[in-house]
């Protein structure tokens, strides 16, 4: 990396009716990443068809920071969300850049985001915000919710092993823009194509065969600050990530 070229920090935000959340959200990315006067960022809102005030108050904060927003006229969920937001930063982005992603949903907090950036600088390729990281905690969040989490962990490491990697679910990370350019060259549209939840396994699995470093910070995860319901079919999203273990060992 040519330390002497600027470096953009690029986050991208899926959002499907956030408005009890992504105002707020998008305030304290505006902090922390404002902090340093130097920083150049851009945040990148993918409004996948919400029905409630979203793209209102999106479109508020637009004036107050560098915000694209990006419309999805109907709800096309998280697969199709992730695969816009991350084409259109990555299009955006320069060899030294950061690309960030993160849930809208305020569980999230955006104070990490700095130490994300910290470990790329300092040699990751890929740097995941990981709830099995000595520190990590996890606040608000029903039983089964965890335990599914430690279950996938303990398959994922089994199955499809990344060595600094722990927590394969969680989607907020942070990816040298360089290193998803060239994924994406390398698979093209389907890169990102698994619908649901289980598309930010599938990213990494991806990423997997890549020689990359890759690392873990610890997250403190606050479902009790979250506003609204959870978007995510626990059923439907343990069928689809079983699916996805036995399709990548048959497709790569």
């Amino acid at each position: 990396m040519d330390l002497h070229q600027p470096r953009k920090v690029l986050v991208v935000l899926p959002a499907y009716n956030e408005e009890e959340n992504i105002g707020e959200l998008l305030s304290q990315i505006r902090f922390a990443l404002e902090e340093d006067s130097k920083t150049i960022y851009k945040v990148f809102v993918v409004n996948d068809g919400s029905r409630d005030n979203t793209q209102k108050i999106a479109e508020e904060m637009a004036k107050e920071m560098p915000i694209e927003i990006i419309v999805h006229e109907v709800n096309q969920g998280l697969g199709a969300t992730i695969r816009d937001g991350l084409y259109r930063a990555v299009n955006y982005s320069g060899k030294n850049d950061i690309i960030i992603t993160m849930d809208a949903d305020a569980t999230h907090n955006p104070g990490l985001i700095l130490r994300l950036i910290r470990m790329i600088i300092e040699g990751h390729d890929v740097v995941i915000a990981s709830r099995f990281q000595t520190g990590a905690r996890v606040i608000g969040l029903v039983w089964y919710r965890k335990l599914l989490s430690i279950v996938a962990s303990i398959i994922f490491r089994i199955t499809y092993p990344i060595r600094g990697v722990r927590d394969y679910t969680c989607g907020y990370r942070a990816i040298r823009a360089d290193v998803l350019k060239r994924a994406i060259a390398e698979y093209g549209d389907k890169f990102v194509d698994q619908d649901g939840f289980q598309c930010l396994v599938d990213i990494l699995l991806k990423l997997r065969k890549r020689k990359l470093l890759f690392g873990e910070t610890p997250l403190i995860l606050r479902y009790d600050q979250k506003g609204g319901m959870s978007k995510m079919n626990v059923g439907r999203t343990i069928k689809n990530t079983l699916i996805l273990i036995v399709k990548r060992f048959f497709v790569k």
